[in-house]
């Protein structure tokens, strides 16, 4: 039985986490921590990860960028696995996290979801056959309380997208200052905030006379809660190094 702390415990995600752990028989949730919320279920609810009492065999961490360094803090002193599925990181961020994961397994992808990282697999291969020929343009759409744009998700999809292309393009997240015909080397992100979007990403490659879309649509957290559950039985007992779905659907 695998032992799971979570941060941002109180959170909708966090609870969506609590409620399916509780379907499962290969973990447990052993202790939540949120510095605003209180205990709502049978594990103890901490204002901070040094409050707590017991040792997990990983954190699932759905919190905010701001708890990173105590995140990241707690589980090299105490050699625990993280999982972090948090989003809005800065690049200065995302370095701290690689680096950590020298010491402790880290599991870190902006998104959880099985179906969107088959969504950057897809998009790879076409870019590879239509990179060349065709514009691309990433559309993300949200619920109206996210934080962050473009979503972390759609920078993934960017990002392995312009691996493909040699790391020749350049993001434009806002043309309407622009006033010139679109360039080659771009690479457009747009993003939509509205009611309780789950989360939409489109992808689109547009050429002469013809357009391809690639689509992905959740219909609810559970999608990405119980990608993250997944990944902390994954990760529990791995060795040092940095960890990603890729790695998770290999094993399976």
């Amino acid at each position: 039985m695998i032992k799971i702390a979570v941060t941002g415990a109180c959170g909708k995600m966090g609870r969506v986490i609590a409620g399916l752990c509780k379907e499962r028989e290969d973990c447990e949730i052993i202790a939540g921590i949120d510095k605003i919320g209180s205990q709502y279920d049978s594990f103890p609810v901490y204002a901070s990860f040094f409050d707590m009492t017991v040792r997990p065999d990983v954190v699932i961490d759905f919190s905010h960028p701001s708890a990173l360094d105590d995140l990241l803090s707690y589980c090299k002193m105490n050699n625990v696995p993280a999982v972090i599925a948090t989003t809005g990181y800065t690049d200065e961020q995302r370095a701290q996290i690689t680096a950590a994961s020298a010491q402790i397994p880290i599991f870190f992808t902006f998104n959880m979801s099985l179906g969107i990282n088959l969504l950057v697999e897809l998009a790879k291969k076409a870019t590879q056959i239509l990179g060349g020929q065709f514009d691309i343009e990433i559309l993300e759409k949200h619920h109206n309380l996210k934080h962050d744009a473009p979503s972390g998700t759609a920078i993934m999809i960017a990002e392995a997208i312009n691996g493909e292309l040699g790391d020749t393009k350049h993001f434009v997240y806002d043309r309407h200052s622009v006033r010139k015909p679109r360039g080659k080397e771009e690479i457009g992100m747009h993003s939509v905030r509205g009611g309780t979007i789950v989360g939409e990403h489109d992808i689109i490659f547009a050429g002469h006379d013809e357009v391809i879309t690639l689509s992905h649509s959740a219909q609810s957290r559970e999608v990405f809660a119980v990608g993250s559950v997944n990944a902390a039985v994954f990760l529990a007992g791995k060795p040092a190094g940095m960890y990603a779905m890729s790695d998770l659907i290999k094993e399976n």
